[in-house]
């Protein structure tokens, strides 16, 4: 019967099952992710070679003119050694992840979630899959927030392929894209987008594209054109945020 227990545990029948619990289901940005990883062994025993952890998001990339919703890994966590697990054996293993500080935060249709996964040799791997609710770093939020307090409508927020030439770590860049509604851009700009390049809890790497709106027939042309879209990148610290407005209304004030 053991032999035939095996047999079936290689194919995920009656193998070990394995949850995670985490401590709470919503982080900042930065933040560390505690919780516990419950195993429970199947019919059979088991050698575990690993248990990894990996932080997933979506975006949406482009090929053969068409969009897809693919997912990346914004970080991977080995949590342990290899082990045993005997027939219906209970393991709980705590663990502690930081949440990188440019992980997507989760608006619009970005997802984020933990994944779990056991690595088993020759079996097939059991796995887990957690949601999680992610909240911007006290520096991004005051951008988002003084931006707003320009006049601006933030109206989507995406995560989609990289360009090349953004320097990304990623497959993806997070991009926010506002229109003004009030204040000093309304009818001098269509849309001003922000991709965070790079960020910490300190600093922040920023990429205006501002897009003008059409005036008069050479406005229409550079329109067709896309030539009136201007391309700013912006350092930002934390010790700026008491004059943080100031600064992005200057800096856009230079281009609409």
């Amino acid at each position: 019967m053991s032999f035939f227990n095996k047999i079936l545990a290689s194919i995920g029948i009656g193998g070990a099952k394995v949850d995670t619990k985490l401590e709470k289901s919503e982080y900042t940005a930065g933040e560390v992710i505690r919780g516990q990883v419950e195993i429970v062994g199947g019919s059979t025993e088991q050698q575990i070679d690993s248990i990894y952890l990996t932080v997933y998001t979506t975006f949406t990339r482009e090929a053969d003119d068409r969009k897809y919703t693919d997912h990346a890994a914004v970080k991977k966590h080995k949590l342990n050694e290899p082990f045993k697990i005997g027939a219906n054996e209970k393991k709980s293993i705590p663990f502690s992840m930081e949440l990188p500080t440019d992980t997507p935060i989760t608006y619009g249709n970005t997802r984020v979630w933990v994944a779990t996964g056991l690595d088993i040799k020759n079996a097939a791997d059991p796995g887990d899959k957690d949601y999680i609710e992610v909240r911007p770093t006290r520096l991004t939020a005051a951008v988002l927030e003084e931006v707003g307090q320009l006049g601006f409508r933030l109206r989507e927020v995406e995560c989609e392929q990289a360009p090349r030439w953004s320097g990304s770590r990623f497959p993806f860049v997070q991009e926010f894209e506002f229109v003004p509604i009030s204040g000093p851009f309304r009818g001098k700009l269509d849309e001003l987008e922000i991709i965070f390049l790079a960020q910490s809890n300190e600093k922040a790497e920023l990429l205006f594209q501002v897009d003008r709106k059409a005036r008069g027939l050479g406005g229409l042309f550079a329109e067709a054109l896309e030539m009136d879209e201007t391309h700013i990148k912006l350092i930002v610290d934390s010790a700026e945020i008491p004059n943080l407005r100031e600064r992005l209304r200057q800096t856009i004030a230079k281009y609409a």
